[in-house]
Order: C-alpha cells, then structure tokens, then sequence
C-alpha cells in the first residue's frame, strides 16, 4: 500500500461499539471495539482521520460515537443517526463534537424501515443551517427515489457502500441511470463495502464497477474500510487494507490518494 502523510489520510467510514451500551433487539450483539483499536489499525497505512457511522444497533443513542469524537476533538468526523423531533441543542452538541451528517440505513434489520422521506423533510431546514449532509444505506433499486429525493431537498446525498451495486450488477441495470441522476446533482459515493456486495477477497470483481462510478462522481468519492466488519466472521479479521486495494487497482495511485485525503477533506471540512 502507498503511503500517505499522516494528516490526508481519511477512512470514511468505520464503527465504534460499547459492550455495556443498549442495543436495539433484532440484531447483533457488538463486542466493545474502540477508537484507539482503530487508530492503531489505520495508523500504518498512513490514515490519521475518521469517520465514526452510527451502528444501527445503537439506533438514534449516538453516546459512543460522542464520547469517541470527543475523546480526539477536532481529528474526527461523525455521521448520526437522529430522530425527527431531535432537539436544536442535541444537533448543536454533536456538530461541535464532529459530526457533520445523518444517516437513513435502508439496509439493517433495525435500521429505519419506515419510508425517510417526511423525516428528511422536517429536518430539512436545520441540516442547511449546519452545513450537513445525508448518507443513505439502500439497496439500489431504491436510487431513483432518493435522486427525487435530492433534488427536492436540495441537500448532499452520500451513498453508502457504492450504491448498493452488486459485484454481478449489469450495465444495464436501471440503477445506473439513477446514479448518474444522483451524480448530477451533487451526490458523493463511498468505494466501501465489498463483503456486503456479493464479492470475496481480492475483490478484483469490484474494480470494473468502480472505475465506472469514478467517470460519473469524479472527484466525489471517498474510502471507507467499514472497520470492524460486522457482517464478517469476528474470528477471521480481514486485514485493514483489503479494502483499499480494489480502490488503487482501479483508479491507480494518483487519483485512489485523492480519494483519501484530498476529495475526503472537501466533504468532511
């Protein structure tokens, strides 16, 4: 792996858990994995700042990621999950901890099942007022809702572990239509996930999907290793940069460094 100076490298996506904080029921049962566990990982391949993802778990308790924020304060971004009747203290708490989006989480067991849309829109007018942004975890099929979505609200969409493109999708998939909408309108992508996208270690299956998502979002991606890899056997670890190395493969040296420092920088400021 290249390396890059401590200060540009960012992983855009990975999770801290607390054995001792309540999980929602219906899901999995997190081992405590912290920001110093995670640190260390990232530290060798040169990636000095985070981005802490609210587990699904943990629902709208968004205690560990705080405490994880402010334990670094001001190295650190954070993506929250919040309820529509949030108060404007508890925004303004985490935003100076960090964070600077929610998360709608199509995808888990215990995400938010409901449809998003009038959520999105009585938070609309506060998340302008911040600056922040809304990540989504969907399935693909759901990408053409959330271009609509988009450009409604007029907010930054980021799409979660590449838009939900299987390492089978086809090109001519109707999703890829709604991404390029997406793209367009301003959306980033996160290269993350590969494990969840029906593909295996090297995941060299991913590099042709990848290098197509980079001519429609340019210089809107960002890297995610999705640490500590909930969906993964916990007894198998998969090395921190297996999921780098698809990124370098298919944008090569030069542009995959952008990706994690340059381009991350922009979105996460």
């Amino acid at each position: 792996m290249n390396k890059i100076r401590l200060d540009d490298g960012w992983d855009c996506h990975v999770h801290v858990f607390s054995a001792s904080a309540a999980t929602l029921a219906g899901h999995y049962r997190p081992a405590t994995r912290g920001l110093a566990e995670i640190e260390t990982h990232a530290a060798p391949a040169g990636v000095g700042h985070l981005v802490l993802v609210q587990p699904s778990v943990y629902g709208c308790d968004n205690a560990v990621m705080l405490q994880a924020l402010q334990a670094a304060p001001g190295r650190h971004r954070g993506i929250a999950v919040v309820a529509p009747e949030v108060d404007d203290a508890e925004l303004d708490l985490l935003h100076a901890a960090g964070v600077r989006g929610i998360r709608f989480n199509r995808v888990s067991p215990v995400g938010r099942s409901a449809d998003p849309a009038e959520a999105l829109l009585s938070l609309t007018p506060r998340l302008r007022e911040r600056g922040w942004h809304v990540q989504w975890y969907v399935d693909r099929a759901e990408l053409a809702q959330l271009a609509r979505l988009q450009a409604q609200t007029g907010l930054i969409f980021v799409l979660d572990h590449l838009a939900g493109l299987m390492a089978d999708t086809p090109d001519t998939d109707p999703a890829w239509h709604a991404l390029e909408a997406l793209a367009r309108g301003g959306a980033w992508i996160k290269l993350s996930g590969w494990y969840r996208l029906n593909a295996r270690p090297p995941y060299a299956l991913m590099q042709p999907l990848i290098a197509r998502v980079a001519t429609l979002f340019k210089t809107r991606m960002v890297w995610g290793s999705d640490w500590p890899h909930t969906s993964l056997d916990p007894t198998d670890p998969l090395p921190y940069d297996a999921t780098w190395a698809p990124v370098l493969q298919a944008l090569g040296s030069e542009r995959a460094e952008a990706v994690r420092s340059d381009y991350a920088q922009t979105l996460y400021r």
